[in-house]
């Protein structure tokens, strides 16, 4: 491999790097004394630099406040989740009145399959991938049998053909059409978070509708990392989190899309709280509930400010940077790591050592599965000051993030994995 050629090709990217001023909007863990490679927004992102700020304006709001910062604050608590509408909108390719920043991702999920999945005896079936993220699974399984039924009876699971590791659409796509009339929901995540696997939203969106069945998805691993357009595919519902690609902090306040068709639809079906009611008669304290006309209607709680505030700090570098520029970086950049990597695997020694797995659909994320030394392979890149991240079996996952990572951050991970056969 040619190292030489590969720092080279960095540089000059870096130097053409039309958003390269970001990363400086980010705190960055050191290992010994040394700023780290981080390469695991996929599982937590950076703290940007004016997260302490934005969250101690709202401590010394309630601190000089009290109650009144409700209205009073700075940026007041009542209507605190509604300067993020704008930015989610941009970044789900939704319209202000679909999304909304409320409770934790599976919490979420929950309350909208509350909304999406009404089984009946003849349509009743689930469709999901296999090697969700667990909590999906765990998540629907429970739905079946709140439903009194059980996951083996309700849930359909589309697993990889034998010897893949990734999904081929056309079996979602086709167990979509045998299920039929049976079918009640197909909730899928937008990006696999194990392979790093995009499905095709859009696609899959079309072929649950026309066989009557809702379709909804989750975007842990999709929002902030590839291009959506929820309103325009016709998605019926997503959840998301905020704490991966979004660096809004640990279990930082997730968010959900519902399609303007359902949402401004006063006879939609949600389970029913204080902040789903419309504002202007919230406070007067009526027994009779009565929806806001948009996604805050599945609101059940007022807003988690302190939560919030790090999620406000996040977003704004989020506008500032604009979508569709941190998403023709992301392509670049994880084209050079995968060309590196290509590159890398001309040498027998790192061919028989590991496949990427992840497919030319994709985000940011590129997946190793490692045929042997794996978890050698790992602690060599820690102790040499890369933060990555491990999933069992046998998998290193790989994420530079468009905002704070550089093309020199890609050198540098792929020469220390080089380095390592000279162990």
């Amino acid at each position: 491999m040619n190292l030489n050629k590969a720092l080279l090709k960095s540089k000059q990217f870096d130097e053409n790097d039309e958003i390269s001023e970001f990363s400086n909007s980010f705190l960055f863990p050191k290992i010994e004394g040394k700023k780290a490679i981080y390469f695991c927004g996929n599982s937590l992102g950076l703290q940007p630099v004016k997260t302490k700020e934005s969250v101690l304006q709202e401590l010394t709001d309630w601190a000089e406040l009290g109650v009144e910062g409700h209205v009073h604050a700075r940026a007041p608590w009542l209507t605190y989740h509604e300067q993020f509408s704008k930015t989610l909108a941009h970044i789900t390719g939704a319209k202000t009145t679909e999304v909304v920043a409320m409770n934790a991702l599976t919490v979420n999920l929950h309350i909208l399959m509350a909304t999406f999945y009404r089984p009946t005896s003849k349509r009743f079936r689930i469709i999901c991938e296999a090697k969700a993220f667990p909590s999906d699974i765990y998540a629907l399984q429970s739905q079946t049998v709140f439903h009194n039924s059980t996951p083996e009876k309700s849930l359909r699971i589309i697993a990889p053909r034998l010897g893949n590791e990734t999904i081929d659409e056309e079996d979602i796509l086709k167990a979509i059409s045998e299920e039929g009339e049976a079918l009640a929901l197909v909730m899928i995540g937008g990006v696999n978070y194990y392979s790093g696997q995009v499905f095709n939203m859009e696609k899959i969106t079309q072929a649950g509708h026309a066989v009557g069945a809702i379709v909804g998805f989750d975007l842990a691993h999709a929002i902030g990392n590839i291009e959506l357009k929820l309103n325009k595919w016709k998605v019926d519902f997503a959840a998301w989190c905020s704490y991966k690609y979004l660096n809004s902090g640990p279990g930082g306040v997730a968010g959900v899309f519902i399609h303007e068709k359902h949402s401004s639809n006063p006879a939609t079906f949600k389970l029913a709280g204080w902040w789903g009611h419309q504002l202007n008669t919230r406070f007067k304290m009526g027994d009779t509930f009565l929806p806001t006309p948009t996604a805050e209607s599945w609101q059940m709680s007022n807003a988690p400010v302190l939560s919030m505030a790090a999620h406000r700090a996040s977003l704004e570098i989020f506008a500032s940077a604009t979508m569709p520029a941190i998403i023709k970086k992301s392509k670049q950049l994880t084209a050079f790591l995968s060309s590196l990597l290509e590159e890398l695997q001309q040498e027998q020694f790192f061919k028989e050592m590991f496949t990427v797995i992840t497919p030319e659909q994709r985000g940011c994320q590129l997946s190793l599965l490692f045929h042997t030394k794996g978890k050698e392979v790992f602690e060599h890149l820690s102790h040499n000051g890369v933060i990555a991240d491990w999933r069992e079996p046998n998998v290193i996952r790989i994420a530079p993030v468009p905002l704070y990572n550089s093309f020199f951050d890609v050198y540098q991970f792929v020469s220390i994995i080089y380095s390592f056969k000279n162990l």
